[in-house]
């Protein structure tokens, strides 16, 4: 079984907490011990698993402006390779444990879409398999 979601993106670069969507595939799924699998399909968005506090999205957001600018000399024709680059320093999938039917994360532990070149509409694609 996989199962796509659809994240509607309000900003050029934001994170948006996917926590919930993926916990409730991954219980819908019925798997009680195995492995779920979360992976976005586009070039321009990554996944983290860090902390949910606003502080942390907005100063990682401040590290990857810093260390990749909008503008820049870049080879890349379309004026978005910032959102490449830091989608590929991101990475575009994350693999979770289940355990009694959950996913195992940490007390602090959220999952997020890191969008860097929005607004637009995002797929995340979830797979729960048995193991």
């Amino acid at each position: 079984m996989i199962e796509e979601l659809a994240v509607k993106t309000r900003e050029g670069a934001e994170l948006i907490d996917v926590t919930a969507e993926v916990q409730a595939i991954a219980e819908k799924s019925g798997v009680k011990n195995g492995i779920c699998v979360v992976y976005v399909p586009h070039t321009t968005v990554g996944l983290l698993i860090n902390e949910n506090e606003p502080g942390f999205h907005s100063d990682l957001i401040g590290v990857l402006d810093r260390l990749v600018p909008q503008k820049g000399s870049y080879r890349h024709p379309d004026g978005n390779a910032h959102a490449h680059i830091k989608a590929g320093l991101i990475g575009s999938e994350k693999h979770f444990i289940v355990r009694d039917g959950r996913l195992v994360l940490g007390t602090w532990q959220s999952v997020f879409l890191c969008e860097f070149d929005g607004p637009r509409t995002r797929s995340v694609m979830v797979k729960v398999m048995e193991g």
